[in-house]
């Protein structure tokens, strides 16, 4: 008779790449409807620091342009980064902005959540609050923010936290290294601490985009440091990075059957598997976790 596995989570356990379009794009409608860059899993069209103050006028008329005849089914997640409140509500009166996945909203603290949440009220857009500002270098702070997204009419709106690493970068008065990864900057620390601050109260955090397309193996560097971190996805900023972020997303054979035995009803509470000890109680979150990550990105050809 045939194992019974215990039923996995249906959510989200990884984002993997998102990437970043300008809303200024000659081509946004057509990348909008998946004829452009079909393998994308999810876009963020861009309307804050991938525009210039003279700019916005025209990207909100092209957003404007490919909301109105953006088709209504995608195979990919569709966002909007708005630059303030004052573009969100604009964004929103758009014809066909509820085709949208969501928005992500930028420089969030917990003083400044509610301009964006109460235009957002009676959506169901989910959205992806950045943090980017002074107050990410302030535990206090983020906690207070933590409890603001822990409304109850808040948290299930809230897909990912998303951390903004050149704007924290650029308040130490800092670029990111060409020989090294971010880990090794002073927000190594920043990170892991948003990461044990939001994580463990439900809160997913996704990785800071990496600026540089000539240097792929420390982005690799990078992505496995980020999947140490148990971020969930990474920023692209070029379609040339989605593959090489999202492979570091495929599941190991060992780790997948591992993780279906953790789950295993019959299982005892702690057993040696692929010369690892796993424990039921404590490694039944991961479990669930690493399969439901198997089911978006599939599986890893060779260990």
């Amino acid at each position: 008779m045939a194992k019974k596995i215990a039923p996995t989570p249906k959510a989200r356990s990884a984002m993997g790449a998102s990437l970043y379009v300008p809303t200024t794009h000659k081509d946004l409608l057509k990348i909008a409807n998946g004829e452009l860059l079909e393998t994308s899993r999810s876009l963020i069209f861009c309307t804050e620091d991938a525009v210039s103050e003279k700019d916005l006028s025209y990207a909100l008329f092209n957003l404007s342009v490919a909301l109105e005849n953006m088709r209504t089914v995608s195979v990919c997640d569709r966002f909007v980064r708005v630059r303030s409140p004052e573009v969100l509500q604009r964004v929103l009166a758009m014809k066909g902005s509820e085709h949208l996945s969501g928005f992500v909203l930028p420089k969030i603290t917990y003083t400044n959540f509610n301009l964006y949440f109460d235009l957002l009220k009676q959506t169901q857009h989910r959205l992806m609050p950045t943090l980017e500002t002074l107050e990410v270098f302030d535990d206090d702070e983020m906690q207070q923010l933590r409890k603001r997204l822990q409304a109850p009419q808040v948290r299930g709106r809230i897909l990912a936290l998303r951390i903004g690493g050149n704007d924290l970068l650029s308040l130490l008065g800092m670029r990111r290294p060409r020989n090294a990864t971010l880990y090794s900057t002073p927000l190594g620390i920043v990170i892991a601490r948003l990461v044990t601050i939001f994580k463990p109260y439900g809160f997913d955090l996704t990785a800071p985009v990496f600026e540089y397309l000539d240097l792929p193996e420390l982005l690799e560097q990078e992505l496995r440091q980020d999947l140490h971190h148990g971020l969930i996805g990474k920023t692209a900023i070029h379609p040339s990075q989605i593959a090489q972020i999202e492979r570091h997303y495929r599941v190991k054979q060992n780790e997948l059957a591992t993780a279906k035995a953790i789950l295993d009803e019959s299982s005892p509470a702690v057993f040696k598997m692929h010369e690892a000890m796993c424990e039921v109680a404590t490694h039944k979150a991961w479990a669930e976790r690493t399969i439901a990550q198997a089911e978006i990105f599939g599986m890893h050809a060779l260990e």
